[in-house]
C-alpha cells in the first residue's frame, strides 16, 4: 500500500481556517491525478482541491462542513489499490458540532435485509426532519444512512412534515443559489408557515462583518449627479462592430465609467487614498474593484493599473472576473488590494442607491440604471438617456468639496469622452 496524503492548500495571510464544502468522491472510488476532490470555502474565495496523484480514495479524515486550517491532512489516497476496493468510511461529523440525542445516535435498524443503520450525525437530521431511516435509502458501507442521504431525502420531501417544517442544512451543503421555500396554496392550511434555516456560509458571513466595520468605522456621506449618457452611447454605437472584429469583445458602458474615475482620482487623490490609524496614505497607482454578484455573495475583483488598461484590456478583465464569480474560480490574488471600487447597480435596474465603501478605500461611485428622461437644455425640455451617479466617501479624510468636484469630473468625461483622450 502506498498512501498520498490530500493536505489543505494553503490560505492567504488574513484567512486563518476554512470551511469543507462537499466530497465530490467517496471511500473505494477511483481518482485521477488532478481531479477536484473537494471545494474549500474561505471567506474570500472558494478553493478546489485536486488529487495531488492516481489511485482510490482510500479515507475521508475530514467530513463536509469540517473546519480546517492549511496543510491539514483531509483525505489519504491509495496509489496501490483499485477501485471497488474496501475502504474505511468517511470521518464521522466534526468534533465542534453538536452530539445528537442518546436515543438517535444509536444504530437504528431499518427492518430491511440491508440491516441499514444511521450514523450519528445522520441520526439527528433523521430526527431534525421527523424522518426514520427506513425513509432513506443508505449509500454508506454496508448500506449505512449517511448525513448526505438525508439531505439528499429532505430535498426530495420524504417523510411527513411537523406543523412547522424547519429543514436543518449542514454547513458543508454548497450553496450556489438562495433557498427556494414555497408558500402553501390558498387551499391548505393557512397555520402551515413553511421555513428554512440556513447557516451564512463564511463568504457571505465575512461580507456582513466587512459591510459593519465600514459603517462603524468611516464617516460616510453620499453625493448625487446625474449624467447624459447620449455621447457615450453614441460613440460606443459608432464604433462597436469595429471594435468587436479588432478585439474580440464588445464594447461596454464598464470600461468608461472605470477611465471615467481614473480620469477623476487624477485630479482628486485623495478620492484615491485609505486611512491606516492616523495616517492617510496616498496611492500612486489606480487598482479599480469591480463589485460583481455571484451565487455565494458579492465579489470585488480588482483592475490592476486601471490608468495602463486600453479600453479593451478593461471589457476583457471584466468579462473574466464575471465568468470566474460565477464558476467560482476567483483567487485570493483577484481580490486582494483595490484603491477605490464601482458598484453597477444599473444592471438590476437600480435607479439610485447610497454604496457602502469597501474598506480600506475611502470612496466608492454607484452606477445605476440609463433611462430616457425629460430634463432641461437651453430653456427646453428634451428626452436624454440619463444615469443617476452616486459617490460614497469618508468624511473624515475627504471633505465635501473634493468629494463633489470628483464626481462632477467623472461627469464631464462621460458627458464629453473626448477628454480621456487628452486628460482635461
Amino acid at each position: 500500500m502506498s498512501i498520498v496524503e490530500v493536505k489543505v492548500p494553503q490560505l492567504s495571510e488574513s484567512v486563518a481556517e476554512a470551511t469543507l464544502l462537499q466530497w465530490k468522491k467517496k471511500p473505494g472510488e477511483a481518482v485521477a491525478i488532478d481531479e477536484i476532490l473537494i471545494e474549500i470555502e474561505t471567506d474570500k474565495v472558494v478553493l478546489e482541491v485536486p488529487a495531488p496523484s492516481a489511485g482510490v480514495l482510500a479515507e475521508i479524515v475530514q467530513a463536509d462542513g469540517a473546519t480546517v486550517t492549511a496543510d491539514q491532512v483531509i483525505a489519504k489516497i491509495d496509489t496501490a489499490a483499485k477501485a471497488g476496493a474496501a475502504a474505511p468510511a468517511a470521518a464521522p461529523a466534526p468534533a465542534a458540532a453538536a452530539p445528537a440525542p442518546a436515543a438517535a445516535a444509536a444504530p437504528v435498524a431499518s427492518g430491511n435485509s440491508k440491516g441499514d443503520v444511521a450514523m450519528p450525525a445522520a441520526a439527528k437530521l433523521l430526527a431534525d426532519n421527523n424522518l426514520t431511516v427506513a425513509d432513506v435509502a443508505g449509500t454508506g458501507k454496508d448500506g449505512r444512512v449517511t448525513k448526505g442521504d438525508v439531505i439528499s431525502a429532505v430535498a426530495r420531501g420524504a417523510g411527513a412534515p411537523s406543523a412547522a417544517p424547519a429543514v436543518q442544512i449542514p454547513t458543508g451543503v454548497p450553496k450556489t443559489a438562495l433557498p427556494q421555500v414555497q408558500a402553501p396554496s390558498a387551499s391548505q392550511d393557512l397555520g402551515e408557515r413553511p421555513e428554512q434555516r440556513v447557516p451564512m456560509s463564511r463568504l457571505r458571513a465575512r461580507i456582513a462583518e466587512r459591510l459593519l466595520q465600514s459603517q462603524s468605522t468611516n464617516a460616510i456621506l453620499t453625493t448625487f449627479n446625474e449624467v447624459n449618457m447620449a455621447p457615450v452611447m453614441d460613440l460606443r454605437k459608432k464604433f462597436q462592430d469595429a471594435f468587436t472584429k479588432e478585439h474580440g469583445t464588445k464594447l461596454g458602458f464598464m470600461s468608461f465609467f472605470v477611465k471615467a474615475a481614473v480620469h477623476a482620482l487624477k485630479k482628486y487623490p485623495v478620492l484615491n487614498a485609505s486611512v491606516d490609524g492616523n495616517d492617510i496614505v496616498y496611492h500612486g497607482y489606480f487598482d479599480i474593484g469591480i463589485a460583481v454578484g455571484s451565487p455565494r455573495g458579492l465579489v470585488v475583483p480588482i483592475l490592476r493599473n486601471a490608468d495602463q488598461m486600453s479600453f479593451a484590456d478593461i471589457e476583457k478583465k471584466i468579462a473574466e472576473f464575471g465568468k470566474k464569480a460565477q464558476e467560482g474560480k476567483l483567487g485570493i490574488e483577484d481580490m486582494t488590494g483595490g484603491t477605490f471600487s464601482i458598484s453597477n447597480g444599473g444592471t438590476f435596474g437600480s435607479m439610485l442607491s447610497t454604496p457602502i465603501i469597501n474598506p480600506p478605500q475611502s470612496a466608492i461611485l454607484g452606477v445605476h440604471a440609463t433611462k430616457d428622461r425629460a430634463v432641461v437644455e437651453n430653456g427646453q425640455i428634451v428626452v436624454r438617456p440619463m444615469n443617476y451617479l452616486a459617490m460614497s466617501y469618508d468624511h473624515r479624510i475627504i471633505d465635501g468639496r473634493e468629494a463633489v468636484l470628483g464626481l462632477v469630473a467623472m461627469k464631464d468625461a462621460l458627458e464629453d469622452p473626448a477628454r480621456l483622450l487628452f486628460g482635461i
